[in-house]
């Protein structure tokens, strides 16, 4: 990472921007072109590594995609907010929070494991925790990515004195 002071190290840190980005941008390989998808999705931390959920219709794009190359490229952000540099159009930038992260992607079949990942999909979109039977999970495809690297950065906004 090219700007050291600008990054975060902290699980807990780090799993609070996780927290409060609410689109993951899900990167695929298409051939001639990257292919991104903005995704809603639930996530965990187990044994030090990012698992996300993210839903799907059962047929399209990103799952044929993911079926013929499961490496993926996620990024997910928050808290932007323009810096202004006044009338020196050089000294403008950008509050942030982001991670970046790769590993692999896969189309989820185990029920339970639908269920579950539906369940943390609709916690981190809306703080409750919802009921999801098989009925409910069997109508649309779940889409697992176990992030195996990732990295972290911020740039709050300054303090006004």
């Amino acid at each position: 990472m090219r700007r050291k002071d600008r990054e975060v190290t902290e699980v807990r840190d780090i799993l609070n921007i996780v927290g409060r980005a609410k689109i993951l941008h899900l990167g695929l390989f298409d051939q001639e072109y990257p292919y991104i998808v903005p995704l809603h999705y639930g996530y965990e931390l187990v044994d030090g590594t990012l698992v996300f959920f993210m839903h799907s219709a059962e047929s399209g794009q990103k799952l044929a995609l993911i079926r013929n190359n499961a490496n993926v490229c996620i990024e997910l952000d928050c808290d932007i907010e323009l810096i202004s540099g006044g009338d020196n159009p050089c000294e403008y930038g950008s509050a942030f929070a982001s991670v970046i992260g790769w590993g692999r992607a896969e189309i989820v079949s185990d029920e339970e494991e639908k269920i579950k990942g539906l369940r943390l999909l609709m916690e981190n979109q809306t703080g409750r925790d919802f009921e999801i039977d098989s009925s409910m999970a069997s109508s649309v495809a779940v889409i697992k990515v176990v992030v195996s690297e990732f990295m972290a950065k911020s740039r709050p906004m300054p303090h006004l004195d």
